[in-house]
């Protein structure tokens, strides 16, 4: 805490923002002034917020109650990692993210930042050092307040709409330089290892590259990184979205992870040989991936619009199969063509509504469960994947939550609060959407059928 103390001090913070991401990815806390921060050292919040879905609602009574005190009690939340300044802030403000801690000072099993550190811990024991790199995309659309209104793209600096496809196009990206650059001054300030941009496929939609590193830092960095790009959007009077699939006919935003293993003393790349070959921890790493990815799908496809990124049967640009191969973006696991010292493989299935938390502990707890149970891989895929489904995947939100409930050995690592927990909130989200009427339905059925 003296460490925090000085920090907030040279910085001349007055006033901060208690965080702690909640199971869709939703900051949730409290914001006071930095005197009474210091002084509490640590928030109170209720428990119920590690249950709560993005409508605000909760799941069925019978699993609230099952899972969390009935008197709807406070958790205690301790400030953990280094805090981030809110440079939109009109005054000097930090934001500090929290761990939940029950009342005998445990992590709480239901958050997502446990979550990921009960991974790592089982990662720590073997001796092992995972490293991640995310690849964030997201969609930049003009200001619109009517949710049945389809989104379009904002005007850049031409005075133009994108129209078409503009897949690295410079002077597309050129076209939103204010925000980009206002994205990378706030960035830059809040320490957060952002590297490379570039325009992806959609009209105004954008990727953020970040630097391979710690899984938890780079968590806690995307999780703040969403925050500073929607700020940086309303500043520029447009909205910044990463919705899977918020625009129809447009490509789906993604959040490709990159992931390698590091002996954690020396440093080797432990998916390479001293030959330079591939290791059969990487090819194990690989099967674990392919056996366990169709039981947390929930964790990398979290929404019912998540699933509208994958178009079995059709030309969608996201792979809907977990094929693996050699510098090949049409399998689920690419292989990027790279020097035995920065061997790894790139889960392409992620969209970028995850919870980067629950994202990341996801991938590496199917690597995990490969390399402990030896799992050998598929055959390499070769040449171009076409657009059938694999069949082992489950393609729609239902059959995912059956998938990730059903699995024994993950309920074995996560813990079965954790699964029942975020699969009600899933089940809960996915009621309500089924209760809204959609336009297709009053389009084609409401004088047809």
């Amino acid at each position: 805490m003296e460490e925090l103390k000085k920090w907030l001090t040279e910085h001349k913070i007055t006033e901060i923002e208690c965080i702690t991401p909640d199971q869709t990815g939703i900051a949730r806390g409290k914001i006071m002034p930095t005197d009474k921060f210091l002084a509490e050292g640590g928030i109170r919040l209720p428990e119920s917020i590690l249950l709560q879905t993005a409508t605000g609602d909760y799941p069925d009574d019978d699993v609230f109650y099952r899972l969390l005190d009935p008197r709807d009690i406070d958790m205690l939340l301790r400030p953990d990692g280094v805090p981030f300044t809110i440079p939109w802030a009109a005054e000097p403000s930090a934001q500090i993210i929290h761990d939940c801690h029950d009342s005998m000072g445990n992590l709480m099993e239901l958050s997502p930042r446990a979550v990921l550190k009960k991974i790592l811990n089982l990662y720590e024991e073997k001796g092992w050092q995972p490293i991640v790199a995310p690849e964030v995309e997201f969609y930049l659309t003009k200001r619109c307040t009517d949710p049945d209104i389809p989104l379009e793209p904002p005007y850049g600096r031409s005075g133009r709409q994108e129209s078409g496809r503009q897949s690295f196009s410079i002077d597309a990206a050129n076209e939103f330089d204010p925000i980009v650059e206002d994205i990378y001054d706030w960035a830059e300030d809040m320490g957060l290892d952002i590297d490379t941009l570039i325009h992806e496929e959609g009209a105004a939609q954008l990727e953020f590259n970040f630097r391979h590193g710690d899984a938890l830092k780079l968590a806690d960095q995307v999780f703040i990184f969403k925050r500073l790009v929607r700020e940086a959007a309303l500043k520029h009077k447009m909205n910044a979205t990463f919705m899977a699939k918020p625009v129809s006919g447009e490509p789906g935003s993604s959040m490709h992870v990159h992931q390698s293993l590091v002996d954690a003393k020396s440093g080797h790349n432990l998916f390479s040989n001293k030959d330079g070959t591939a290791s059969t921890l990487f090819h194990h790493y690989i099967g674990g991936l392919q056996a366990y990815i169709p039981s947390v799908m929930p964790m990398l496809a979290p929404n019912v619009n998540s699933y509208r990124r994958y178009l079995p049967g059709a030309d969608g640009n996201s792979p809907v199969n977990i094929e693996w191969a050699e510098e090949n973006r049409t399998v689920g696991l690419r292989v990027p063509d790279a020097p035995p010292a920065a061997r790894r493989v790139e889960n392409r299935l992620p969209g970028s509504d995850v919870n980067p938390y629950l994202a990341l502990a996801a991938n590496l707890l199917c690597g995990y469960l490969g390399m402990i149970n030896e799992v050998k891989p598929r055959t390499p895929a070769t040449g171009r994947m076409g657009n059938e489904a694999d069949d082992t995947m489950p393609w729609n939100l239902e059959a995912a939550l059956e998938n990730m409930s059903n699995c024994e050995e993950i309920r074995e690592i996560l813990g079965n609060d954790f699964v029942d927990g975020y699969v009600a909130t899933r089940w809960a989200e996915y009621e309500g959407f089924k209760k809204v009427i959609s336009s297709w339905e009053r389009q084609y059925l409401l004088s047809t059928v």
